[in-house]
């Protein structure tokens, strides 16, 4: 089972379970679903956190922002200058290293599909780095998808015909 390789129990499931359902459940209210002291659940959830299992995603729901997300599969003969790019580039949210023939996957937001069209080229079809791109268009997600997109950078003042936004370099 999962929680045994992570180093679980069947309690630290459930307080898993009730944390992911419903973030803003107290210690006391947590306690009473899984019935055990509120200390004690305090304590197994300082526990599941300091094993780094439980953690706290502050973001937006990318199933209800009024935003455009596309996912690019590139092969790169370089991952770690990709992961980089993905870093500095406030539309690229997060990138995954995969097996297979694309060995990186971007989740990637823009104001509109020529934001996310002129993202992809100007970091990954020009780049010597990547041997292939593909890019597919997110039109529906099943459940709520919280990822963090940095809310101060100003998205609207940027010139995607210029550059991609002064602080994306390749």
């Amino acid at each position: 089972m999962i929680s045994e390789k992570i180093g679980i129990d069947d309690i630290d499931c459930k307080i898993m379970d009730l944390i992911q359902r419903e973030p803003n459940l107290t210690h006391t209210q947590i306690a009473e679903h899984v019935n055990r002291s509120q200390p004690t659940v305090g304590m197994r959830i300082k526990k599941l956190e300091k094993l780094g299992v439980l953690k706290y995603q502050a973001g937006i729901n990318i199933r209800v922002a009024d935003l455009y997300f596309a996912r690019a599969e590139i092969q790169t003969k370089n991952p770690k200058k990709i992961f980089n790019i993905v870093r500095n580039c406030p539309f690229m949210l997060t990138a995954f290293r995969l097996s297979g023939d694309a060995n990186i996957s971007i989740l990637i937001a823009g104001l509109s599909l020529k934001d996310l069209d002129h993202v992809v080229n100007h970091h990954l079809r020009g780049n010597p780095e990547v041997y292939n791109v593909h890019m597919d268009i997110i039109e529906d997600v099943v459940s709520d998808f919280v990822l963090p997109i940095d809310l101060n950078f100003d998205y609207t003042k940027i010139d995607l015909e210029k550059d991609c936004c002064g602080v994306c370099e390749i």
